[in-house]
């Protein structure tokens, strides 16, 4: 790292709390290393509350990028000049690109998460899904998904700050799209498993199973789950989270947060430099 920094060397940082344990500052920087590109990316644990102050910064400093995670990934859009399409769609957004001091909000996990399905030979085009979730990622996630031709879409989401929102996002799908989107509470556990029992893939988009909620799940227990049920989580860390586990105790196919996590990663990379991420290296060395 140190022969690689220089007087030009271009800063692109993450922006989330908690945020030591993201797999990005690594993933980046090592694509940088291989295609002998001149930036440096780094985590900073940022929440809601210095937010402004830290995107003010950015363009003071002339930082060239960012990515945005949890809890930030709302808010950040009122402190920027432009969102792309997807980003004003989703309400959301993942990744910053700073040009000349214009800074564009861009949003990659939809993308990410139906790539990473793709890769994983699961295909949900004309066919039904179960989300929990109403955040920046989950949202994005269904967009993509109703963009792409998924033909129904059930949104599970705790009657919280996130919940109106969610609200706007089915009304978006079923205006939109072909696909058809419905509103749960996800403390309706009949709902829940009248829903996942008619789905062939179960998505978990909140940041339960991660920390500081290891070893939890939105699913009550395996139950509602069922051999031939896809379960899907956009955790990575743990690799395993407790509802992977018990899907896998059942008999699902499961499918960790790590390849949205590298396709939403490849897609900002891209952004930001004009270059396509060497992935396959990527997946070598950090999976």
């Amino acid at each position: 790292m140190a022969e690689r920094i220089s007087g030009k060397t271009q800063l692109i940082g993450l922006l989330g709390t908690p945020i030591s344990h993201s797999l990005s500052p690594k993933m980046h920087n090592e694509a940088f290393a291989k295609l002998g590109l001149d930036y440096v990316y780094l985590a900073f644990d940022v929440g809601n509350e210095q937010l402004e102050d830290v995107i003010k910064g950015y363009r003071a400093l002339g930082v060239r990028g960012s990515n945005v995670t949890m809890p930030n990934k709302v808010l950040v859009k009122k402190y920027l000049d432009k969102l792309s399409p997807a980003a004003e769609l989703a309400g959301a957004v993942n990744t910053i690109v700073n040009d000349d001091g214009v800074l564009t909000g861009h949003i990659t996990d939809g993308t990410g998460y139906m790539r990473a399905l793709v890769e994983a030979n699961v295909d949900i085009i004309g066919k039904k899904m179960t989300i929990a979730g109403a955040g920046g990622a989950a949202t994005a996630i269904c967009i993509q998904a109703a963009l792409d031709g998924v033909k129904e879409i059930s949104i599970f989401n705790k009657k919280d700050a996130f919940f109106d929102r969610a609200e706007q996002t089915v009304q978006d799908i079923n205006a939109k799209t072909d696909c058809k989107a419905q509103l749960f509470d996800l403390d309706d556990v009949d709902a829940l498993r009248a829903e996942i029992a008619d789905s062939v893939i179960f998505t978990n988009a909140t940041s339960i199973g991660m920390k500081p909620y290891v070893g939890q799940s939105v699913v009550p227990d395996a139950s509602y789950l069922r051999p031939d049920l896809i379960v899907s989580d956009v955790v990575y860390i743990p690799t395993k989270s407790h509802l992977l586990g018990m899907a896998e105790g059942v008999g699902c196919e499961t499918i960790n947060g790590l390849g949205m996590m590298l396709w939403q990663g490849a897609k900002a990379f891209e952004i930001w430099t004009g270059e396509e991420m060497p992935v396959d290296y990527i997946k070598e060395l950090l999976f």
